[in-house]
């Protein structure tokens, strides 16, 4: 690996763990040459499959467009980084899962759903809403009693 300092060719590992539930490693790294330090990450590659939206588009899975669903429901919400990056990975890992080499969009909003839910009812109910495509305040109150209900 490169030094992002200095561009030397040889580094060396200081420090590993796992993270992200073990499907990441991390590397805590010195280079060889003039000593810095930096951190790495690895992750397995893995072939997401493509994503078939209401209107029948394909298109590929994109895990940006994922994370800010998920942040745009959790904004101003207490709940940790490390929480909400476990949550895209149980996500992604149930996508890979499913052996699909394309999955409906609604699969994805219904696993963000679940992961939503045991996260925060708060932000759950602000995806619902959107998910759902709520019309009322009637709709609203359903769902809440829903949740209060179990």
């Amino acid at each position: 690996m490169y030094c992002p300092f200095c561009n030397a060719d040889d580094t060396k590992v200081i420090d590993s763990r796992l993270v992200g539930e073990g499907y990441q490693v991390r590397r805590r790294r010195q280079c060889v040459e003039c000593n810095e330090r930096f951190t790495t990450f690895e992750i397995a590659e893995l072939i997401m499959p493509n994503v078939i939206k209401s209107n029948k588009v394909r298109e590929p899975f994109n895990e940006a467009k994922l994370r800010n669903g998920i942040k745009r429901a959790l904004e101003k919400r207490p709940v940790s980084f490390d929480d909400i990056e476990d949550a895209i990975t149980r996500i992604k890992s149930k996508l890979r899962a499913t052996g699909e080499r394309e999955v409906p969009a609604k699969l994805i909003g219904d696993y963000v759903i679940e992961e939503l839910k045991s996260l925060d009812k708060i932000a759950y109910i602000r995806f619902a809403s959107v998910y759902f495509s709520f019309d009322d305040i009637e709709q609203f109150s359903n769902e809440i009693a829903k949740l209060q209900q179990k």
